[in-house]
C-alpha cells in the first residue's frame, strides 16, 4: 500500500509564494512519476507539474515559469514551488505518484487574495 500525505498549502496574498511537499511511504517502484494537480471549486482537477525519476519535468503553461517541481528520491518526496501566485491559482492541490499503479493524496488548499 502506498501513502501519499501532502503539506505546505496555506493562505498568501497575490505575488507571494508557498511551497508544497508530498512525502510517500509503502510499496514504490524506483522508477516512478510524481507529479501536482489542482482542483477549483467547480471545475475539473488540472495537470500543473510532473518530474520524472530521472529528474525530467513537465509544466502546465499557467505555471511555467512560475512554479517548480523537485523531488528527494531518497526521501520519496516531491516539492511544488509556487511564487509569483494570483488569485486563480486558489485551488486544493493533490499529489500523485504513478509507480505501477496510481496513487492521490488527500490534498492541501491554497488561497491566493487579492
Amino acid at each position: 500500500q502506498v501513502q501519499l500525505v501532502e503539506s505546505g498549502g496555506g493562505l498568501v496574498q497575490a505575488g507571494g509564494s508557498l511551497r508544497l511537499s508530498c512525502a510517500a511511504s509503502g510499496s514504490i517502484f524506483s522508477i516512478n512519476v510524481m507529479g501536482w494537480y489542482r482542483q477549483a471549486p467547480g471545475k475539473q482537477r488540472e495537470l500543473d507539474a510532473v518530474i520524472g525519476s530521472g529528474g525530467s519535468t513537465n509544466y502546465a503553461d499557467s505555471v511555467k515559469g512560475r512554479f517548480t517541481i523537485s523531488r528527494d528520491n531518497a526521501k520519496n518526496t516531491v516539492y511544488l514551488q509556487m511564487n509569483s501566485l494570483k488569485p486563480e491559482d486558489t485551488a486544493v492541490y493533490y499529489c500523485r505518484l504513478t509507480t505501477g499503479n496510481t496513487y492521490w493524496g488527500q490534498g492541501t488548499q491554497v488561497t491566493v487574495s487579492s
